[in-house]
Parts: structure tokens; C-alpha cells; sequence
């Protein structure tokens, strides 16, 4: 078992413990450290850690939990690291969310978040369904058709609007302010489990108590991907129904009826401070280090252990 999972097991036994620790993970400035100095945590990690000062080795842990992949021990990509996920992203839901003039404009930052987020859910999925850790020519077309599909549901409300002329203001504000959150939180887990579902194809690697491989398990692979689906489907959901709510309400105040032209901005700034909100508390939602009762995994792998718990890296 990988240190990263070793650390996991020890460290988020409950949500709020869970939410600390992503709190901590997230820090942007971690996004400008090179290989070699993930390498250099690493290194320290595995050495005996007391030797060193108790900020060296916080550091450390903080550099392997969010930059190194805890099945293949390789450094994450910056793009597709936890902490990228605000910056990067963030926009991209804006955009998408934004009540848009054409169909195209709708397609494309559609496409965009969608592309990204297919990128972001496969760099950091379980890989232990496949040995070499190397992206499959099956995985290739799942991700560019997630991204297509989510690129074309996305822009469904716009559809609706242009080619059935909508002008009347019920109708438009059912387009493009209730529609989408449906939309959304149903992109958003489909996506997740069409990107990552080799993961229930082919099993992910389970483990006992003392962190021994067991094998590899579809019922275990199957529940890491359908809760990493809830968590996302929880984020991108919550960010498209915080901002309309709270528009909703301050569309009432003088102030905003005398100065209707901030509203916009106003919105635009509440989804991505609940996007950033929501972010740590959707990777907090389930253990980073699953867990499966035996009587859930197949025949072959019960007679394998005598654990009654064995434990999965979930991915993020």
C-alpha cells in the first residue's frame, strides 16, 4: 500500500477530519513545486520522520497527498491537480452557467468545462485496472465522448431558447435558471462514471487490515466510482443552486432594484466563492481509503482473506 493510502487510513476517520485535512491540501502554492522536490518529500517521508522538524515533514505530506498519484507513486500533472481544480475550472463553470446569446457560445464553454473536468476525473482515477498505469485507446474514446456529450446536454437550455424563439420571462428564466441545475448535477455524475468506468469493467485492487493486495474487485470498483460520482454531482449542483437563490432574494432589496447592473457581477463572484466553498467539502464527502465489506466482494476473493473489511483507494 502506497504511503499516500497508509496516511489516508490513519487520518480521515471521520467527515470534518476529512474536510481539515483537504482544507489544508488544496493550497494553491503547491501547484509550483517541481518533481524533484515531490521526489524529495517522498524520500523523507520514508525516512525515519523524526529526525526531521515536525513544519518539514507537515510540508512533505502535503506535497505527496495532493501531487502524487497514490496507485502509480508518479507526480500529478499541475493542470490536474486538486489544487488546479478552482482556478482552472472555476471559470469554466461561470461561463457555463451564464445565460449565453447563441447555441455556439453555449457549446463552447460547455466543451470546455466538460473537456477539462473528463481530463481532471481520468488523471486522477483509480488505475489499478490497468497494470501499466497507461491510458487505453477504450479510455481515450470514453473521455472525448464524455466531453462531447456533456458538451452537447450542457447547451440543451439554449437549444430550447433559440430554436423555439422563448420570449416569454417565465419561460427564460425556467431555461436558463432552473434547467441547468438538473442538467448539471446529472452531467456532472454521468460523466464521472462514463470516464471511469473501466474502474467497473475490469475491478479496482482491494487490500487488507495490514495493507496486502487481495485482488482486484468490479463490486469495489463499482462503489469507488458511484461515490466519487455523488461527491461531483454534490458540487456542481450546489454551484448552480447557492448563487441562483441568493440572486433570487437580492433582486429584492432597493439597493439592487436602483442598481440592477451589479446583479451580474454580484453572481458571477457568488458561484465561484461557493465553487471554492464547495470544492473540499465534495472530496471530504467519502474516505480518499474505502472501505467494502467481504460479503460484498465476489466468491473468489472472500475465500482470499478472513478480513470482514477491506479497504480501496477511491480516487478523486
Amino acid at each position: 500500500m502506497d504511503l499516500n493510502l497508509e496516511y489516508w487510513q490513519s487520518n480521515e476517520r471521520t467527515f470534518l477530519d476529512r474536510l481539515r485535512l483537504w482544507s489544508k491540501l488544496l493550497d494553491p502554492s503547491c501547484l509550483t513545486a517541481s518533481d524533484a522536490e515531490i521526489e524529495n518529500a517522498r524520500g523523507l517521508l520514508k525516512s525515519d520522520t523524526k529526525q526531521h522538524e515536525k513544519d518539514k515533514v507537515d510540508h512533505a505530506w502535503t506535497l505527496s497527498l495532493s501531487s502524487v498519484h497514490a496507485d502509480s507513486g508518479a507526480p500529478i500533472p499541475p493542470v490536474y491537480r486538486p489544487q488546479a481544480f478552482l482556478p482552472l475550472a472555476g471559470p469554466l463553470v461561470v461561463g457555463s452557467l451564464l445565460p449565453h446569446k447563441t447555441v455556439k457560445s453555449a457549446l463552447f464553454w460547455h466543451f470546455m468545462l466538460h473537456g477539462y473536468c473528463a481530463g481532471f476525473n481520468h488523471v486522477n482515477r483509480n488505475t489499478t485496472s490497468t497494470p501499466d498505469h497507461k491510458t487505453s485507446t477504450k479510455q481515450s474514446f470514453l473521455i472525448a465522448g464524455a466531453a462531447a456529450y456533456g458538451m452537447i446536454a450542457g447547451a440543451i437550455p439554449q437549444v430550447i431558447v433559440n430554436r423555439l424563439n422563448v420570449i416569454d420571462p417565465m419561460a427564460l428564466t425556467f431555461c436558463r435558471t432552473l434547467l441547468p441545475i438538473p442538467i448539471s448535477v446529472l452531467l456532472a455524475g454521468y460523466t464521472l462514471m462514463v470516464v471511469r468506468s473501466e474502474e467497473i469493467d475490469k475491478g479496482i485492487q482491494v487490500f487488507d487490515s495490514n495493507g496486502n493486495s487481495v485482488g482486484l474487485s468490479k463490486e469495489a470498483g463499482y462503489q469507488a466510482v458511484f461515490q466519487t460520482a455523488i461527491s461531483r454531482a454534490t458540487l456542481f449542483g450546489t454551484t448552480a443552486i447557492l448563487p441562483n437563490v441568493l440572486i433570487h432574494y437580492l433582486r429584492r432589496a432597493n439597493f439592487f432594484q436602483r442598481n440592477p447592473v451589479i446583479i451580474a457581477p454580484v453572481k458571477h463572484f457568488s458561484m465561484i466563492m461557493v465553487f471554492g466553498l464547495m470544492i473540499p467539502v465534495s472530496f471530504s464527502l467519502f474516505p480518499q481509503l474505502g472501505k467494502i465489506e467481504r460479503r460484498k466482494l465476489e466468491s473468489d476473493l472472500q475465500a482470499l482473506t478472513e478480513d470482514k473489511q477491506l479497504f480501496y483507494h477511491r480516487g478523486l
